[in-house]
């Protein structure tokens, strides 16, 4: 069996040593040897075992994953998204519509792996190569025809979708996130834009034209669809928010057509028209497409209702998605906003700031808390945060159920919670150590106790 992780290796095994980010596997191949691996193969080096060298063993190691795995998995149909927000609430719209249609479909993304009444979490957003195309070979043996994924800056960066080809894809959306890693926006969106230059067939892409940044993704020789409020192919207009849903209308190839979903925020429309004219593309009609109920994936925007107070969970955590959820809030807040928000640790911490800005100007009032420190100092990433917030709305409790606890308490009358950074996530991480901690379970702990 050939190995990646020196711990995993058993007796008889074949150890690569792959060249990443922040390790190197050449570091680690005289434990693979202990650990009983037969054969090593590397760029350098003279070992005791079987020896093969390669020029360079992470290329070694995606063709051989390739090799073995894609001729049983080319048959599927992919469907990739790929954008800053919006991602998970695309997929999961396309995934949940096509079941509705009576297909076999697959989801793989941030909230999981979902394959009819089974789900399983993943790591990452994209799954590394070997268990993405693993994954991928599961969806074959129980008789998957679709299969939808996010695909994410880093899995194009670091070839986690080596090839493979995509028969449509979607963009959503470019704003500040990965510049600890990309450095710069432009490396950042040009990263994406490597999607869509892996598709086959009909070559089928939907772009939301919007975006300021949503030309690089029109590439020549695709069939772009456009999304827009007043200029593309999709043109939606007539908009009417509310706390319960949204009414609007959109033009398409020259008829007429109206759709009440039951999501908030006028960005959903964007994520609920791709995923319409996704399946679009691949000739399911319009007018059996809108047929469909739909609903937010977990921690999208998932609400609770207490009294006259509409609470919502999300998992907005960069600085475009804060901003966009608190825009819309103030469409169809009749009272007061109270955010509750915070930042992780040992991850880009330019963003901090300009979040604690976010939430401080567009709320009345800003509970920072804790998301996810890791291995960091929680004062550090609160002294970040408030580097930014230039008003006195605003208090700091680090613990996070605390904080919700008191977020609840403070609601009025037709007032709106926002508890954004960690949505369908059910752990906390402090000083490396992972807790169990749901934002949806605090929600409705509070009421029970401030309803007592």
């Amino acid at each position: 069996m050939l190995v990646t992780d020196s711990r995993k290796v058993k007796k008889g095994d074949t150890f690569i040593a792959l060249r990443g980010v922040d390790t190197d596997g050449h570091d680690y191949i005289e434990a693979a040897i202990d650990n009983g691996a037969s054969k090593i193969i590397c760029e350098t080096g003279d070992y005791p075992v079987e020896t093969v060298r390669v020029d360079n063993t992470n290329q070694y190691y995606l063709d051989y994953i390739y090799d073995t795995y894609y001729d049983k998995v080319k048959g599927l149909k992919l469907i990739g998204v790929t954008g800053t927000s919006g991602k998970t609430t695309t997929c999961f719209l396309v995934y949940n519509m096509l079941k509705d249609l009576g297909c076999k479909v697959a989801y793989i993304g941030t909230i999981g792996f979902y394959m009819d009444d089974f789900v399983r979490e993943l790591n990452n957003t994209t799954p590394l190569i070997d268990e993405l195309y693993g994954i991928l070979s599961e969806c074959v043996d129980n008789n998957m025809e679709y299969v939808v994924m996010e695909v994410s800056s880093h899995a194009l960066d670091l070839n986690r979708v080596y090839g493979l080809e995509f028969d449509a894809c979607g963009f959503t959306n470019i704003s500040q996130d990965h510049l600890d890693y990309h450095k710069t926006i432009e490396a950042y969106a040009s990263c994406k834009v490597k999607l869509f230059h892996m598709l086959r067939g009909n070559r089928n892409s939907v772009i939301n034209i919007d975006d300021d940044y949503s030309s690089m993704f029109l590439v020549d020789g695709n069939n772009n669809v456009t999304i827009s409020e007043n200029k593309g192919d999709v043109s939606i207009y007539d908009i009417k928010l509310t706390n319960l849903g949204i009414d609007f209308k959109f033009d398409y190839l020259g008829k007429s057509y109206s759709k009440t979903i039951d999501m908030v925020g006028k960005y959903n429309i964007y994520n609920y028209m791709m995923a319409v004219m996704l399946i679009n593309s691949f000739g399911f009609s319009i007018d059996s497409i809108l047929s469909l109920d739909v609903k937010a994936p977990r921690g999208r925007m998932e609400m609770v209702k207490f009294g006259t107070n509409s609470i919502f969970v999300d998992y907005a955590h960069k600085p475009d998605a804060v901003r966009k959820v608190l825009e819309n809030a103030h469409e169809f807040c009749k009272g007061r906003i109270i955010t509750i928000i915070g930042c992780g640790g040992n991850r880009d911490s330019l963003k901090r700031p300009i979040m604690g800005g976010i939430a401080s100007d567009n709320s009345d009032y800003v509970i920072f808390t804790n998301d996810n420190p890791r291995n960091e100092d929680p004062n550090v990433i609160m002294n970040d945060i408030l580097e930014g917030v230039h008003n006195k709305n605003y208090e700091v409790i680090f613990d996070r159920k605390s904080a919700i606890d008191k977020g609840v308490s403070m609601l009025s009358d037709n007032d709106v919670l926002l508890i954004l950074g960690k949505g369908h996530e059910d752990y906390q991480i402090i000083k490396g150590v992972k807790y169990h901690l749901d934002d949806m379970e605090c929600v409705n702990e509070a009421i029970k106790k401030a309803s007592v």
